[in-house]
């Protein structure tokens, strides 16, 4: 009976390892990228994200925040999965008259100081350009993506992209400088790639 009893554990562990040996995405990977201009300039604000080659991204939908501050929009840009929401708190103590006549997404929304606003869902992938009826040197940028695996780069021009699933992936970096509108700079990766991987884009001189 004795042998049993430990002989079971054991039996158990063995098939637990061999299934995460034999599951490619039983582990996640991390994806680091590192984002300059032509002149090799770190580019600040560059949306990273990361498109399954084989298999279709899961939906993870979240709520985002832009929040008008000093009659300025903060963040300037804003990266969300299709199908998540963004609220848009007024801090200033004046009003404002937020918009978007963009194809990924037209709405208008009165924001009061000190009354929530309403969620915004954003249900199309693309670039949603943000500006404010009442202060026309308002402006902010929400890209939409098909895929949960997106981040934005810091001031050196880097962003690491956490839990991957293993596999191969086109990476893609917009920005809203581009030279080339409404386009995007791509590569194909995989979670092999032990390296940084360098991406350089085009830039045009910023707003």
């Amino acid at each position: 009976m004795a042998f049993r009893k430990h002989a079971f554990p054991q039996y158990l562990f063995s098939f637990l390892l061999l299934t995460c040996m034999l599951n490619p995405h039983a582990k996640a990977a991390e994806i680091e990228v590192q984002v300059n201009d032509v002149a090799g300039a770190s580019v600040e604000n560059a949306v990273v994200y990361l498109e399954p080659k084989d298999k279709t991204a899961p939906i993870l939908k979240s709520q985002a925040a832009i929040a008008q501050k000093n009659k300025t929009f903060i963040p300037l840009v804003t990266v969300i999965q299709a199908g998540s929401s963004i609220i848009f708190p007024n801090k200033d103590s004046v009003r404002h008259h937020v918009y978007s006549f963009s194809p990924a997404k037209t709405f208008e929304l009165k924001l009061y100081s000190g009354v929530p606003s309403t969620p915004v869902v954003f249900d199309k992938a693309g670039t949603v350009v943000l500006g404010c009826n009442i202060h026309d040197q308002m402006l902010a940028f929400v890209y939409v993506v098909d895929t949960p695996y997106f981040a934005k780069t810091d001031a050196s021009g880097k962003v690491k992209i956490g839990d991957v699933p293993n596999g191969d992936y086109l990476l893609k970096v917009w920005h809203y400088a581009l030279r080339k509108e409404n386009v995007t700079v791509d590569k194909p990766v995989s979670t092999k790639d032990a390296d940084t991987i360098k991406m350089v884009i085009d830039t045009k001189a910023s707003i």
